[in-house]
């Protein structure tokens, strides 16, 4: 999971796509959106294709790494690799198994990557019965995530007294943050908290604006040896921890079962994975400067506050309440580029990105002298997934 010795791997390249609602893009296929994203990932960087030999993506993603191969001309394919599960949960897990492809000698350049087009193929986190799960949740009126994540979060306000109007927080200083950003979907589009809570209920306690965006788009970095990363046209971002897991009897929690043992119910599935990644990479939540915390529903960023160790449990709610998450002012700004709720919905891949600019300098919301980024993966899902970035 983390460096405990091992050679050092680092994000040498950042490339994105424009970001737009969806169905906005036309003119280009999904496909071309992934290659167009790497490609630019790659000139950040300062290489060409001829550099890469390998290939992580997640959630079923479609941009095959075999055709991809070919479209990018890329001589020698020596590894690919693909993260278990659905949505964003295996955004940092992809970035993980570069990390490990790098580290045990498969690969030398490993490219992470997701393209979404969905006007163009299908709207994800629609209701889906091939999956044997859903079963036990599409009968009892659960057919999306807004749904499944909903009860997480009515749990988790029916235990420590967490309000709309901490949800509200949430909302509101992620689209802050997309206001100072041109590339975000929602840059022009200022939020109230009148606006919020006129807004309708989508399923309770999430209301519109407690919900993430749908988005076309691509994202993709460039993972290399910390030796190779120090020649390259970037200042290189280490990855110090990377990992991916699940807590004990999880199994498919609220996407597919609500299995959940009762004690983990209204958490998001990182305490474990959460207490490893700090372990390796030798941080604690203390010496976070700024954390990118994947924001399907508002109300699992407050969970997941506590269950990385930023506040105690039950206390998310007063910890957003007290602007710790703005930021201006706050002791741990978060989603510095609008985030899943006001940037872009590239499950979550996005949020890497942004990781990697805060600790270049490049941001549009920059955290003076970040130092330490952690990035999660999707919330409330198997196998979930996190990163520690570092400063090189």
């Amino acid at each position: 999971m983390g460096s405990n010795g091992a050679a050092p791997v680092a994000i040498v390249g950042v490339g994105e796509t424009r970001y737009t609602k969806w169905g906005g893009i036309t003119d280009k296929s999904q496909f071309e959106l992934a290659c167009e994203a790497i490609l630019n990932a790659l000139a950040d960087a300062g290489l060409s294709p001829k550099d890469v030999d390998g290939f992580a993506s997640y959630s079923n993603d479609a941009n095959e790494a075999n055709l991809m191969q070919v479209a990018l001309g890329i001589p020698l394919m020596r590894y690919t690799g693909m993260v278990w599960g659905g949505g964003g949960g295996g955004s940092c897990g992809a970035v993980s198994l570069g990390v490990s492809a790098i580290r045990s000698g498969q690969a030398r350049t490993v490219v992470a990557y997701r393209g979404l087009a969905q006007g163009q193929t299908r709207r994800f986190g629609k209701a889906n019965a091939a999956r044997v799960h859903n079963n036990f949740t599409m009968p009892f009126g659960l057919l999306a995530p807004p749904q499944m994540l909903a009860l997480i979060v009515q749990r988790h306000m029916h235990l420590y007294g967490t309000t709309s109007e901490h949800l509200a927080e949430v909302a509101i200083s992620t689209r802050l943050n997309a206001n100072r950003n041109p590339r975000a979907v929602m840059h022009d589009r200022l939020l109230t908290i009148e606006d919020y809570f006129a807004s309708r209920m989508i399923s309770d306690p999430l209301r519109l604006y407690d919900c993430c965006l749908e988005s076309d788009g691509a994202c993709a970095v460039v993972l290399t040896s910390g030796d190779h990363a120090r020649d390259l046209r970037k200042q290189p971002v280490t990855v110090l921890a990377a990992g991916q897991g699940s807590g004990p009897g999880w199994g498919s929690g609220p996407l597919g079962s609500h299995n959940m043992p009762n004690e983990d119910y209204a958490t998001t599935n990182s305490v474990a994975l959460a207490k490893e990644l700090f372990e390796h990479a030798g941080v604690t939540p203390a010496d976070i400067d700024v954390a990118q915390i994947y924001d399907h529903f508002s109300g699992m960023v407050i969970i997941a506050l506590e269950d990385y160790g930023f506040c105690p449990r039950g206390s998310g709610g007063d910890f957003v309440a007290d602007g710790n998450i703005r930021w201006e002012g706050g002791s741990l700004p978060i989603n510095t580029a609008g985030g899943n709720h006001s940037e872009a919905y590239i499950h979550g891949f996005n949020h890497i990105a942004e990781g990697v600019r805060q600790l270049r300098g490049e941001s549009t919301s920059q955290v003076a002298d970040a130092k330490l980024c952690l990035v999660t993966g999707g919330l409330g899902v198997a196998p979930t997934t996190g990163l520690i970035l570092g400063k090189a």
